[in-house]
């Protein structure tokens, strides 16, 4: 069942499922007494082929479980009778998220509209359930125009159309997870392995909010002066930007905090320490890399003509791209600031018919 679903929802969906002649794709093979984890690829592999044929993808998972793509109808329907891989019974169960995608549709003309009566509207364009989103004022609920529609199909549509209505679907970004147990994002009280209660306002163990005596705020996320709960926190913005990253590029958690953290820049990078981090004994000042760092300037239109030299003790931040131009253009420095690297133009010369002069001794 997927996550946002009751039982009624979930069972109207399947109805809605059967009506559309749409079929999961992505299932979950477990098994109740031991893992998965050690079986032999092979023996999964002839067992699942055996009985519904060549799938899209195999994969194994970090707890043991199994997580299989099929191809069609056929399929999806065929490997719900698989009851055992090697010695291990198993239990096949539809995956929860994967199979499914979630878009915000607003429009105030149907603001009035029962949910079910939308619904009924929706249910020949894979939409498995609609739940309008409201807002508390003044201690009492009120329904706003924004309907979150759960498709049955990991594609999100562009629009939908509810009578003579066309309406823009866009994606759904559900809100950070955060634990009211321990205050830390990612994770619900329900999967919380903390020992202490956080306090939400002032960040002390052993109490809640509702019993704080504490005159001023501390995160615990963050260590500002504000809540935990509190929405403009920075680590707040940052879990809102990953999920944002995660629904939008289609990749999971990991990847997508992955992808947040690479772009952000770090503090406190020094201009030495840039290009301490660029400069190795393996790379002489020769002219081949004089030239090559030639290249670099006139390839880098951001590159600024004169720069002036920064302390040590002063901090910037210096994005990867602009090291190579800073390289270059303390090269650059060097070459025209040392004597050693103004050379008669020999052959010039004798090409004009001049006498060259000799060199300096």
């Amino acid at each position: 069942m997927p996550s946002g679903l009751n039982n009624s929802q979930y069972r109207m969906a399947c109805n809605v499922s059967n009506q559309c002649n749409a079929f999961p794709k992505f299932f979950v093979i477990s098994s109740d007494k031991s893992s998965l984890k050690f079986v032999s690829p092979i023996v999964i592999y002839k067992t699942i082929t055996g009985l519904i044929g060549e799938v899209s993808n195999i994969k194994k998972l970090n707890n043991g479980h199994l997580l299989i793509e099929v191809k069609n109808k056929q399929q999806s329907e065929n490997i719900t009778q698989l009851k055992k891989i090697g010695e291990f019974q198993v239990n096949v169960a539809v995956h929860r998220s994967l199979n499914h995608s979630r878009g915000v549709i607003s429009e105030r003309e149907f603001q009035r509209d029962l949910e079910d009566d939308i619904l009924d509207c929706l249910k020949d364009q894979k939409v498995m359930a609609v739940r309008r989103i409201t807002i508390k004022r003044n201690n009492q609920i009120l329904p706003t125009k924004h309907l979150i529609l759960t498709f049955n199909t990991p594609n999100l549509p562009k629009s939908v159309k509810i009578t003579y209505i066309n309406c823009p679907v866009k994606p759904y970004i559900p809100d950070p997870l955060r634990c009211f147990k321990c205050q830390k994002f990612g994770h619900t009280i329900t999967a919380c392995r903390g020992d202490k209660e956080i306090c939400a306002r002032c960040s002390l163990p052993d109490h809640n909010s509702k019993n704080c005596s504490s005159t001023t705020a501390k995160c615990y996320n963050c260590e500002g002066d504000h809540p935990a709960y509190f929405r403009s926190c920075p680590r707040y913005k940052e879990e809102k930007e990953i999920q944002t990253v995660k629904i939008t590029k289609n990749v999971s958690f990991p990847e997508a905090r992955k992808i947040v953290n690479d772009r952000t820049p770090k503090p406190g990078l020094s201009y030495s320490s840039a290009l301490n981090s660029t400069i190795t004994p393996s790379e002489p000042n020769t002219p081949q890399n004089s030239q090559r760092a030639a290249k670099v300037i006139n390839s880098t239109p951001a590159a600024p003509a004169i720069v002036e030299p920064i302390a040590d003790k002063d901090t910037i931040t210096v994005k990867k791209s602009d090291w190579l131009a800073l390289l270059a253009i303390k090269r650059s420095w060097e070459e025209t600031s040392s004597p050693a690297t103004k050379k008669p133009k020999r052959k010039r010369d004798l090409q004009k018919g001049k006498t060259p002069k000799p060199p300096p001794k």
